[in-house]
Formats: structure tokens, sequence, C-alpha cells
């Protein structure tokens, strides 16, 4: 075969990690964005639409170098600048809160929309990430915190996930019991890489060679059901008084978001260091059943719009819409014979489609209805009406 054909015949071909979304994947993430938009839209959260594209130094926000490894550049041939494509989209909320459209006082913005990861984060994952988001600034309130937590579960619902289990933690543990260390920048790194993979043995070879405090090797074991406060306030809050700062946040939120949820399960983590290396508070995650990674996700990270010259308390999450969508979940059509004049078929067709329903009509008597169609209309007298179609 010809080098030509070979290059030919691969053409179809996408680049690893980047899929396309078919029917009736398509239709059904189209439906769940909708649905997400319209709950933020009645919270009063403001829809947002960011470019895809953007100067490199306005996504890479905060410390987080997995950002910047996630981050796809190209070099701008207008300005000769470097452009990144967005791997996410709080980034681009913060510079919208902070220079786009300034308020003084709490702003609320949603977003929804692809990502475009460097390199997928496991195995079955893609490089393009359809997400969806809630951002809140303005406010350092443990109310704001509760809101944008019991957003998520509601959004959650609105996807079909009933009863995820809500993970929190806080930055703040790992940040007193590091807060007296003098240490150069790429220790830290070392140190907040181990406690974020929770690698026992790497936090303790640290703290042998830095002095660092011995509790920050049992950091990743403080995971559990609600107790794990009360031990980690016996263990560490005489030593670290910064830690009781952060566990009675953590209970303060947690019975804002009972009094709404309270059949919802509570797990914590207080070596938990979610997200990009900006937050800097609470964070927290969903999780579900059959997903190994979570489905949703947030925190605080005040002060990131310093970044932009403007620096305000912020929290928020984003959620994996494509981890959402329901296996196998078709759309109800309706098959329609050819129009051969009939005006009484025509004004039903007309009828079912102004009323939201989808209808798929005959070009000729040899079409074949496409597996979607569940109902078909047929003429009953001078009447068409709705029957399953058989062997569907």
């Amino acid at each position: 075969m010809s080098r030509h054909a070979i290059v030919s015949a691969n053409k179809w071909r996408l680049p690893h990690g980047v899929n396309e979304l078919l029917p009736p994947a398509a239709a059904a993430l189209e439906s769940l964005r909708r649905a997400v938009l319209d709950l933020f839209r009645v919270w009063g959260y403001e829809h947002v639409e960011p470019p895809l594209v953007e100067y490199l130094d306005a996504l890479l926000v905060g410390s987080g170098a997995d950002l910047d490894l996630q981050t796809m550049k190209v070099v701008d041939q207008q300005s000769g600048r470097l452009l990144g494509v967005r791997a996410d989209m709080t980034s681009q909320a913060v510079r919208v809160d902070s220079h786009s459209r300034k308020v003084n006082g709490v702003q609320r913005l949603c977003y929804a929309g692809a990502v475009v990861h460097a390199n997928p984060r496991g195995a079955l994952d893609g490089r393009i990430i359809f997400k969806a988001g809630a951002e809140l600034f303005g406010s350092d309130a443990r109310a704001a915190d509760a809101e944008v937590v019991r957003l998520m579960l509601e959004a959650l619902r609105v996807a079909g996930v009933d009863d995820p289990v809500l993970m929190l933690g806080h930055t703040g543990v790992f940040r007193a019991l590091v807060s007296g260390l003098t240490m150069d920048g790429s220790v830290s790194r070392q140190l907040f890489d181990a406690v974020q993979r929770k690698s026992e043995s790497d936090i303790a070879a640290l703290v042998r060679v830095h002095g660092a405090p011995e509790a920050l090797v049992t950091l990743p074991t403080l995971m559990g059901g609600e107790d794990v406060l009360d031990a980690a306030a016996r263990q560490l809050g005489d030593a670290f008084p910064g830690i009781l700062d952060a566990l009675a946040e953590l209970k303060e939120v947690v019975a804002r978001v009972r009094a709404e949820y309270p059949g919802v399960v509570i797990r914590f983590d207080l070596g938990e260091l979610s997200g990009y290396g900006y937050h800097n508070g609470l964070v927290f995650a969903a999780f579900q059943a059959d997903q190994g990674a979570a489905i949703a996700q947030g925190g605080r990270y005040d002060g990131i719009g310093a970044h932009f010259g403007r620096a305000r308390p912020a929290t928020g999450f984003d959620m994996d819409l494509g981890r959402l969508l329901r296996a196998g979940a078709l759309p109800a059509a309706i098959w329609a014979p050819v129009d051969e004049g009939d005006g009484t078929l025509r004004r039903r067709v007309s009828e079912l489609r102004n009323g939201g329903e989808v209808v798929v009509q005959a070009l000729d008597k040899g079409d074949i209805a496409p597996q979607m169609c569940v109902q078909e209309l047929v003429k009953d007298g001078n009447n068409w009406v709705l029957r399953a179609r058989h062997g569907v």
C-alpha cells in the first residue's frame, strides 16, 4: 500500500484521548447541560461563556503545577504570546469577577462547556471533558460554603444521582501543620504532593529529613465519619490551634448542609488537598458507587483574584457532565409516516413537536424508522394516534 493510501485511510482517526459524542449520547449531554444551567439560574447564578482559548498567564492562577501541566499551549500568530486551551474554567470565572464584570457585593456566576487536558487523568478518561460549575465571589461566610455544597447536591439530583457520598476536608489542617517550617519551595511541593497522594512512606521520609511534624505522617489516615473531627481535635488541637479553626468550619458547614439534606452520607478526609493547588480552605467532592473518581468537586479559594489585581473571597464547584450521563439512555421519539398531502397528519406532527415531542418523519415509503423511535403514528379513522412500535 502506498504512503498516500495509508495517510488517506487514517484521516478518519481522532487523536488519542479525543472522543466524539454521537447519538444518543450527544442529545443526552445537551439535555443534562440545559437542566443543570436552569437549576443554577433559579439559585441566582448568572451564566457566563468564557472563551476556549486565552493568554496562558490568565489561565494559570494560584500555585498549582498540575494546571500548567494539563494546559495545552500554542503560540498566538497575532501577538507572539503563548495561548492556552483551557483545562479548567474556575480561573476564567475569577478573571470575569476581577476584571470583566466587577461588582462590589456578592457575585454568583455559572458556566458549562468543554475543557481540554493535555493528558488523560486516568486510563479510561478522555482529554476533552464537559464541565458545568458555579462560583460564588465576595463572601467569606460559612453560609456561602454551605450554599455551594447544597447546590452541588441539588445539581447531582437533577442529573439522576440520588445517593452520592459527600466527602469534606479542609486545607487549613495541612497548612497548620507546616506553618512553622522553613523549607524551600521544592520541598514544600514534594510534601504537598506526598500528602495529596496519601503516600505515608514518602511523607515519613520528608519528615525525617526536614524536621517536619510527625503528625503529618498520620494525616492521610484521618478519614471516616464525624468522629474523625473529634479525634483530630484531641490529637492535634493543642499543638496546632489553626486546626481547631478548620474543624469548627467543617462542623458548621456540615450542620447547614444536613439541615436541608438530612439523609446525605458524609465522610471526612482531613488530608484532602484536591484541586489544582489554588484551594485554601474547605474542600469537598461527591462520589457515586459505580464511579472511581469524583463526579463533582470544589472548595474555597480566597484571594486568587489577586492574580488579576482584585483579591476576593471565593468558593465554588464544578462537575463532570460526561461521567453523569446515564448509560444507554435513549430519547423517546415518534415515527411518523411519509407526508402524502394529509393535512390531519401534518397538523398532528406539528402538534406533537410544539408540545416538545421528538417526531421523525419518513421521507418516502421505503424509509426505516431509527432505533430511537419507540412509538409511531397510525391512522385510526380520521385521526392519527400513537401506539408502541413492535420489536423496539
